[in-house]
C-alpha cells in the first residue's frame, strides 16, 4: 500500500461548549482541531434577545500566515440576533476569498445552540426540557416538524 499524504489520512474534530452565565449571557465556545488547525472561539449572546454582543477567535495553529486576518470579521456578528437569516449572515461574513469556511462551519454548528439554551431555560426535568425545545423550535428543522 502506498504511503498516504496528510490529506489522504486526515481527521478533524470540532467541539462545542455552551453555558448560561449569571450575568444574563449565553457563552458559546467552539474549538476545531486537525493536523493544520487549532482554532478557538467564544461568542457572547444576550439571553433575553439572543443578540450577539461580543465574539473572539484565536488561531492557535494555522496553515498560512494569512489565516488569522479573518478574525476581524467576527466583529461583523455583533448586533446580529440568532435566528432567521443566520446561514445567510454567515455566508455573507465568512464566504468568498476574504472569508473562512472553517469559521463558517464552526459558527453554523455553534450559534443555534443559543436557541436551545433559551428554549430549555427553567427546566430541571430532561423530558420536559426536550418537549419545550421541540415546541419552541417547531418548523426549524426536520427534527422539529411543525404540525
Amino acid at each position: 500500500m502506498a504511503q498516504l499524504n496528510a490529506m489522504e489520512d486526515f481527521q478533524r474534530d470540532i467541539s462545542y461548549h455552551v453555558i448560561k452565565s449569571d450575568e444574563g449571557q449565553i457563552v458559546l465556545k467552539a474549538q476545531m482541531k486537525d493536523r493544520f488547525h487549532d482554532i478557538r472561539m467564544e461568542v457572547f449572546v444576550d439571553f433575553a434577545t439572543l443578540e450577539i454582543v461580543d465574539s473572539r477567535v484565536d488561531f492557535v495553529r494555522h496553515p498560512t500566515e494569512d489565516c488569522p486576518n479573518v478574525a476581524a470579521r467576527m466583529a461583523e456578528l455583533t448586533g446580529f440576533v440568532i435566528g432567521k437569516g443566520l446561514n445567510r449572515k454567515l455566508t455573507e461574513t465568512f464566504g468568498g476569498g476574504e472569508g473562512c469556511g472553517n469559521l463558517r462551519v464552526m459558527l453554523q454548528g455553534l450559534l443555534p445552540l443559543a436557541m436551545n439554551v433559551k428554549a430549555a431555560s427553567g427546566y430541571t426535568d430532561e423530558q420536559a426540557m426536550l418537549d419545550s425545545i421541540k415546541h419552541r423550535l417547531s418548523g426549524s428543522c426536520a427534527g422539529y416538524v411543525k404540525r
